[in-house]
């Protein structure tokens, strides 16, 4: 279901003058506690989609449907916000836009398209640069695909800087700004200097993961107009593992539990009150 709050509430982060930390999810029970938390935005990677649906590393095996699938588990559970790392869009500019027309659909406020070609080609492990022209081509048949304007695009790209330098990020900045999108994501953003050239170049809200020490000051970044920088490592998925694993070798090993169990908790982020109700209500005589 489409909430016009949330995006309302996304698109006003953008409009922001500051920056914001999301919490980065990828079920429906972190995306609950992050909501209780007091989060204002949810971020879904596209790893820890792979994680959660396949137990498989972050090589674009996921499919489309399976990957629209999942973010629907969240956008249904949670009022937070919440934004995706859609890769690379799942095929070519028409795929995209059908890509996009699901995410709008199920109620996703918005969703980062990038320029790296995926599944990495032969002769590569990290994948490369797609054509810019053909970016742009993407870009905007994300941009049609949705039916709500405030369902946010937002152009990504990963290799730029690495591969061409400056010149070439600010270059695709100023394309995937003139096709259209909402927002910008560019990784391996360095230093003071690059961030200034960026955004002296386009006059658009940045998306950023975790920033490099010398421009990690939140006061230097929403100056820059950064509104939402990714936290550090690690994430509540991996967190997750960590403690799966410590309590597999106990109970593997006959050992009593390490900790208390969380029974209020895990009762309250899957809502069992409205539950029992429901069962007093329709099940009992």
């Amino acid at each position: 279901m489409v909430r016009p709050d949330r995006r309302d509430a996304f698109r006003a982060i953008l409009a922001g003058e500051g920056c914001i930390r999301p919490a980065i999810v990828s079920d429906p029970l972190t995306a609950r506690m992050a909501e209780e938390l007091g989060f204002e935005l949810g971020m879904i990677p596209g790893s820890d989609i792979a994680l959660a649906v396949l137990g498989a590393p972050d090589i674009a095996l996921v499919t489309l449907s399976e990957f629209v699938e999942q973010v629907q588990r969240l956008t249904r559970v949670t009022e937070m916000p919440l934004i995706a790392d859609g890769d690379h869009g799942y095929g070519n500019a028409l795929n995209v836009r059908r890509f996009v027309a699901e995410l709008d659909q199920i109620g996703l406020c918005g969703v980062t398209i990038e320029d790296t070609d995926l599944p990495a080609p032969f002769g590569t492990s990290r994948g490369r640069l797609i054509p810019q022209a053909e970016t742009v081509g993407k870009l905007r048949a994300a941009l049609a695909g949705r039916r709500d304007p405030r369902f946010a695009v937002i152009g990504r790209t990963n290799l730029a800087l690495a591969v061409g330098g400056l010149e070439e990020g600010l270059m695709r900045a100023k394309a995937y700004a003139a096709a259209g999108v909402d927002a910008l994501f560019v990784q391996g953003i360095k230093t003071k200097d690059a961030l200034d050239a960026l955004a002296d170049a386009v006059d658009l809200p940045f998306v950023m993961p975790k920033p490099a020490t010398e421009i990690a000051d939140p006061a230097y970044l929403a100056s820059r107009r950064v509104r939402v920088c990714f936290p550090a490592a690690p994430k509540a998925i991996t967190a997750a593992l960590d403690a799966a694993q410590v309590t597999l070798v106990a109970q593997r090993a006959g050992a009593a539990p390490l900790a208390a169990t969380h029974a209020e908790l895990l009762r309250r982020l899957t809502r069992a009150d409205s539950f029992d109700a429901a069962r007093r209500d329709f099940l009992s005589d």
